[in-house]
């Protein structure tokens, strides 16, 4: 009688752990090699929960093109750092799985892009 009632514990236990780790390993996070070689010479375009809708040229000499403006990007551990004009430096960690990336801070997913090889739009 016990285990009878015990097994839909343990199984519910079982499902909300395996729930868990699957959501951890879709957001691995990108190491910094890693993050590099995805984006160095490509654009990304997506959307971030604070600014909106978004496309950017990674040019391997870090800088960043986009239509109405430039900054600067770089890889410092196993983040991605961006410095726009006029604004302090930001760093993020990411989450890559294929040429799909999503944005992290303060371990909250807050943007997500596709990676678009090369220069897609000229910038």
């Amino acid at each position: 009688m016990l285990i009878r009632r015990c097994t839909p514990l343990f199984l519910g236990l079982f499902i909300g752990y395996a729930g868990i780790i699957n959501a951890a390993e879709e957001n691995a996070l990108a190491a910094g090699p890693q993050l590099k070689k995805a984006i160095a010479g490509n654009t990304v375009q997506g959307s971030m929960d604070g600014a909106g809708k978004y496309t950017e040229f990674y040019a391997k000499d870090g800088t960043v093109r986009s239509k109405d403006y430039q900054a600067k990007w770089s890889i410092e551990g196993d983040t991605m750092c961006w410095v726009y004009t006029g604004q302090p430096k930001d760093c993020w960690r990411a989450s890559i799985k294929g040429n799909q990336i999503k944005w992290i801070k303060d371990g909250k997913v807050q943007g997500t892009g596709t990676i678009v090889q090369g220069n897609s739009n000229r910038y």
